[in-house]
């Protein structure tokens, strides 16, 4: 929101009314050593501000666990386990010949194989039978692949050595012949053991291609996090000239992640200058009202041997008071720090709940002007309002902030 420019009212009796309302102790400050403060926050550019601006909630960053455990063997029986795996090395009953690369074969069970997968159940009921025995091909696959696949069937085991080998190769069957088990084992073991700078890119288009969108998603945050590093990998490269579709799907994902950065970033610096008006009111209705060590109304008596205030904008905001108390350019738009103070000002006799005991100098007749002020200005006064009152809702009712005020 734009800065509303506001015309200072700034008149003989009123700025005498404000200059004796305060009882100052030190010596004048020098305007020049003043830092630029609380300026109204604009959404295209962001405010300096001298009033301590407070720390930065946690983001909700996404990590991903090194340790994560992998689906074994271990919750199996080991009688069970046994079992199975005799049954599928020794090939008792078996009913299937399952041929392999090279002409190699693995003997098996049709029941076993049609109750694990509904693809091999139909490639069953179509496979011719001599002899009493089915004959069936897995090809363009290594045998060592094939064997841990047909055994996963079995007992639903695998060896860590053949499965960090051949994770691919089985998550390519797992797909194909539909074993959903299976693809979990490969899914979780590549996301947490597998994916490297190098090789994300092709797991990403192996996760596209077997409809894993879980490992899929795991792949395009990875990209996302070191998009600069992974676009130079041999494997981006392939994959630009064999899938261009995907380049830019992954392209525009990065431009809109950037997007989202720095809209996020825009909010959280926006919040903060929110944040900072309503620090800023809660030390001026202080000052105003029991006085801060150096500086308060005339009627109180100052303690400097006090210890250091607890509210966190008063140290800019006092020196902001002594300025504008002394300033002799008593022109509207002529100084700048006297502006912000009329800014300070009329933003509190807007959020002021009790105007008529309020302690703060000219709420009063900051609130007769409000009156006789144009709509635009007037929605844009509101519009302040209504994000310093939000940004203070936002810290929650046990924050030490939380003061009443508004």
């Amino acid at each position: 929101m734009a800065s509303p420019d506001v015309d200072s009212p700034w008149s003989s009796s009123m700025g005498e009314t404000f200059c004796g309302y305060f009882n100052m102790q030190l010596e004048e400050a020098d305007p020049a050593n003043i830092s630029p403060a609380l300026e109204f926050p604009s959404p295209s550019s962001s405010n300096n501000c001298s009033i301590p601006k407070p720390p930065s909630p946690p983001g909700n960053t996404f990590t991903r666990s090194n340790h994560a455990r992998i689906p074994d063997c271990s919750s199996v029986p080991k009688e069970t386990k046994h079992t199975w795996d005799s049954l599928f090395k020794d090939a008792y009953g078996a009913d299937v010949y399952i041929f392999m690369e090279e002409n190699s074969f693995i003997m098996a069970h049709s029941s076993i194989l049609s109750a694990a997968s509904p693809v091999l159940r139909n490639i069953m009921h179509q496979s011719t039978v001599r002899n009493g025995m089915r004959y069936i091909r897995i090809a363009g696959i290594p045998n060592e692949a094939v064997q841990a696949f047909i055994r996963f069937l079995y007992s639903s085991c695998y060896e860590e050595e053949t499965m960090k080998k051949y994770v691919l190769h089985l998550l390519i069957l797992s797909h194909s012949y539909s074993v959903p088990s299976l693809k979990r084992v490969c899914t979780h073991y590549l996301e947490y053991h597998w994916l490297t700078k190098e090789n994300v890119v092709d797991v990403l288009q192996l996760a596209r291609y077997c409809d894993a969108p879980r490992l899929s998603l795991f792949c395009i945050r990875m990209v996302l996090k070191d998009f600069k590093s992974i676009s130079l990998t041999e494997g981006w490269k392939v994959m630009k000239r064999a899938n261009p579709a995907l380049e830019q799907e992954l392209l525009e994902a990065v431009v809109e992640v950037d997007s989202r950065k720095q809209e996020r970033s825009r909010k959280m610096e926006e919040r903060q200058v929110y944040l900072q008006l309503y620090e800023a009111m809660e030390a001026l209705l202080h000052i105003c009202r029991d006085g801060c060590r150096t500086i308060g109304p005339r009627d109180k008596l100052l303690n400097v041997s006090q210890p250091a205030c607890g509210f966190p904008a008063c140290k800019g905001l006092e020196t902001l008071v002594r300025h504008f108390s002394s300033c002799k350019v008593r022109v509207p738009g002529g100084c700048v720090h006297c502006k912000r103070m009329w800014q300070l000002l009329e933003l509190h006799s807007r959020m002021c709940a009790e105007p008529d005991d309020c302690t703060v100098p000219l709420c009063r007749q900051f609130r007769v002007k409000i009156r006789h002020q144009s709509k635009k200005d007037d929605s844009k006064w509101r519009m302040l309002v209504h994000k310093v009152i939000a940004a203070k809702n936002a810290l929650g009712p046990f924050s030490p902030r939380c003061s009443g005020l508004l």
